[in-house]
């Protein structure tokens, strides 16, 4: 029995890698989409609704903060719109940095650019059925990240637990690098809002920067 079609948007900042990508993917594979960085990729993944996003993890893009990376970005912004969509990561790179970032922000699987064109269109497939897919090198990174103790789950439970639900939104987007106005924008607040929380946040937590806040954060796995 063949396969369904599976509606795909592909993200990739070299178009010769699209092309050949495309060429090489199962007829199953229907390409309804490119981009080649974080807002052309926002904008078609937007106007097409894919089932996949298949997307490099190194973007080019303004809109993406220090401390992430285009790929995450898109997902961070294009997800919660799109709940259906699942997005899978194709990158040259296999840093545990990159591996972790773009699955926190909601990743369903990471592989690399070693993998065939068979090997990308099951992995397709399967984030495609609600499936989590990673190359078997990078796997180990994942379990680590997410494999916390049940005891450090629990105090920054307990942290989180001090902040109201709108802090800690603007907690994870200062500690991911957001300036002020970025995160007024994200979070339709005004600038002096942001400073009001950022100041609460500090303050329940005992903290003195917003770099002091990141390390904290990444500390406890938040980002």
């Amino acid at each position: 029995m063949a396969e369904a079609s599976v509606r795909v948007v592909v993200v990739d900042d070299h178009s010769i890698f699209r092309s050949g990508l495309k060429a090489d993917l199962d007829a199953s594979i229907d390409v309804v989409g490119e981009a080649h960085d974080v807002e052309s990729a926002l904008a078609v993944v937007v106007e097409t609704v894919p089932d996949v996003v298949l997307l490099d993890v190194h973007l080019p893009g303004l809109a993406v903060p220090v401390g992430s990376t285009g790929g995450a970005e898109v997902i961070r912004r294009a997800a919660p719109e799109l709940p259906a969509t699942r997005f899978l990561a194709l990158s040259v790179s296999d840093k545990a940095e990159d591996v972790v970032g773009v699955i926190r922000a909601g990743a369903r699987g990471y592989i690399t650019k070693g993998s065939s064109g068979g090997e990308v269109s099951r992995a397709v497939h399967a984030v495609a059925t609600g499936d989590a897919v990673f190359s078997p090198k990078l796997a180990g990174f994942v379990l680590d990240a997410f494999g916390a103790a049940v005891g450090e789950t629990a105090v920054a439970g307990d942290e989180l637990d001090r902040l109201s639900a709108r802090e800690q939104e603007v907690m994870r987007l200062i500690a991911r690098g957001y300036a002020y106005k970025e995160v007024a924008a994200e979070l339709f607040i005004s600038v002096k809002t942001v400073e009001t929380h950022v100041s609460a946040v500090l303050r329940k937590l005992q903290l003195s920067s917003r770099h002091e806040l990141t390390a904290w954060a990444t500390a406890r796995r938040l980002l």
